[in-house]
Order: C-alpha cells, then sequence, then structure tokens
C-alpha cells in the first residue's frame, strides 16, 4: 500500500516567501542525505532545474543518449514495457545493464502533471529488502555476478545490451544495491537471486511511498540506495523531464 512521502522541502516557508538559496540547499542535502531521496514543492516559475541539479555532479547520458531526457508517452509503445508509456513499472535501480557505475542520483521534475488518477513515482530505501538478509546471504551478493539485460521497451528502440554485475558492490562513496525484478536474469536454482527478486517486490509493494507531482515539481534520489517504478495513468499529456547524475570518476 503507497505511504506519503516523508521527505519534503518547500521553496517557500511559512509566509510563503521564497527561501534564500542557501537555506534551500542546506536543508536539501540534510534530507537527500538522510532520507536517500527529497520531493521539492512550491517550486516557482523562475527556479532552473537543471543548473540546481548541476551541483549534485555531471549528468550521464540515458541509454538513448539524452542528456535531458522527456518522459512522455509514445504511442508506439503501448504493447511492451517501456518507460515511455501509460502503463505502470516494476521495482529496479537505474543503469543495472551498463558497464561501470550506475548514476549516483536521478532527478525528475514535471512539465505537465497527469490529470485524473495514477502517475505517481513510488519509491523505497533498498535498506529495507537488504535488511531481511543475513550477512552471509549479503555477501553472496557482492560476490556473485548475475546478468542484467535491457528492458523490451530500449530494445525495441535498438538498445539491447546485457552485462554481468553483482548485486551489491562497494564503491567510494558508498554501497551500489542493484535491483530489477524483471530484468535481472535469475540463474535456475540460484534461491538466493530468486528469493531477493519475489521479496524484494513484495517489499517494495507493501511499504513504497508515492509521489503525486504538481507542476515544477522536483524529485531527486540516490540511484545507489533507493528503488523507484510508477504507477499507471491514463493522461497521455503527464510530461516529465528526467536527468541521471554520475558518481565522481573515481567512485
Amino acid at each position: 500500500m503507497s505511504k506519503l512521502p516523508d521527505s519534503v522541502l518547500s521553496c517557500t516557508d511559512v509566509n510563503g516567501d521564497l527561501l534564500s538559496d542557501g537555506v534551500l540547499r542546506y536543508a536539501f542535502h540534510q534530507l537527500l542525505g538522510n532520507n536517500g531521496y527529497v520531493h521539492v514543492v512550491n517550486v516557482p516559475k523562475s527556479f532552473d532545474h537543471v543548473a540546481f541539479l548541476k551541483e549534485l555532479g555531471d549528468f550521464q547520458p540515458t541509454p538513448t543518449g539524452t542528456v535531458v531526457g522527456d518522459l512522455k508517452p509514445e504511442a508506439d509503445m503501448d504493447d511492451t514495457y517501456h518507460a515511455q508509456n501509460r502503463k505502470s513499472l516494476l521495482p529496479h535501480s537505474e543503469g543495472y545493464e551498463f558497464r561501470g557505475v550506475p548514476p549516483r542520483y536521478l532527478g525528475l521534475w514535471c512539465v505537465t502533471p497527469a490529470s485524473g488518477e495514477g502517475g505517481e513515482t513510488t519509491m523505497l530505501d533498498g535498506n529495507q529488502i537488504l535488511d531481511e538478509f543475513t550477512e552471509e546471504e549479503r555477501q553472496r551478493l557482492f560476490d556473485t555476478a548475475y546478468e542484467w539485460k535491457s528492458t523490451d521497451g530500449l530494445s525495441r528502440r535498438g538498445v539491447d545490451v546485457r552485462v554481468e554485475h553483482p548485486v551489491l558492490e562497494n564503491r567510494k562513496g558508498g554501497r551500489v544495491f542493484r535491483f530489477s525484478y524483471n530484468n535481472m536474469i535469475v540463474p535456475e536454482g540460484d534461491e538466493l537471486a530468486a528469493r531477493l527478486r519475489e521479496r524484494g517486490k513484495e517489499i517494495y509493494d507493501e511499504n513504497h511511498i508515492a509521489v503525486s507531482y504538481e507542476q515544477r515539481d522536483l524529485i531527486v534520489w540516490d540511484n545507489w540506495r533507493m528503488l523507484h517504478s510508477r504507477n499507471a495513468f491514463e493522461d497521455p499529456s503527464r510530461h516529465l523531464k528526467r536527468v541521471q547524475i554520475a558518481a565522481p570518476i573515481d567512485a
């Protein structure tokens, strides 16, 4: 069952006045570090989303090469699993199927919110899943490489990538948790990987938060820690902007 977000930052104070840049940035980084994500609300028209997010690090191209991308439904994608349609998505982290380090942060901001029900971005702290596994089991997730593949929608667009990575990996700056319910290849007989996938989705479904958008709302999360997905929606005018923010080169 969805819960309301508990890491919310308003760009305005109790009097409706805009926060100073220093106060806004202090509160943003505090919430991001403590909770793994921030939902920024009451965003003024003058707010520069790109410049604000650039302060977290360099932008990383998405699988199709866009650096600042558009998330809008595409008519020819309604029959497949893809971010750019109106169907729900399954819990995952980002960048699991590419070589190297996944993006450290993801940012989404709302150009046009969906009217009617649905369209929420949902998230869960991955530690809630990992806490159910023993230290020995978590070590096996560090030590075992699994195959990861691109989504069906990306494959249709010509991005058909497969790579091997462990689920858990230590990098400078933190621990990487890779997760994809439908695009991590679970070997036959691997009880641990199968339980991670199935129990992970159960915990996600029971405990995730759901973020509803107003125009210009911004969500930023730690992709090494948080899993995310999306609720289905009907309104084809829903439009978000998306950036992936790379980890430092020496991560």
